[in-house]
């Protein structure tokens, strides 16, 4: 387990980079227009909360998922830890946006 911390550390530190440069050109180049930057943010009607809630309670099964498939069959620990937490927390996706979807035909009714 700890072998796998510091590539992942030194992934997030990379992916941490290009987000800051790639969000600071996108600023750079707004203000070069003369455009307003109020057009990148968000709509407040869409809970975020709502969204990473359900991808951590699908991260959560798929990990309890993966560890009873793992112990019960024949698969192979990392096979049914990784399909599992994929698998269920694309799923809690797809209910998120089943979900504010439905929301959104409710408003514009």
């Amino acid at each position: 387990m700890v072998e796998i911390l510091v590539p992942l550390g030194f992934f997030a530190l990379v992916f941490g980079i290009f987000w800051v440069v790639a969000d600071y050109k996108t600023k750079s180049t707004l203000i070069k227009h003369g455009a307003d930057a109020k057009t990148l943010k968000m709509d407040k009607s869409t809970n975020g909360s709502l969204r990473f809630g359900l991808l951590l309670v699908g991260v959560a099964l798929g990990v309890l998922l993966g560890n009873f498939i793992a112990e019960t069959t024949s698969m192979q620990e990392e096979v049914a830890y990784f399909s599992m937490t994929f698998l269920l927390g694309g799923i809690s996706l797809l209910i998120y946006h089943f979900l504010t979807g439905k929301k959104a035909n409710t408003n514009m009714e």
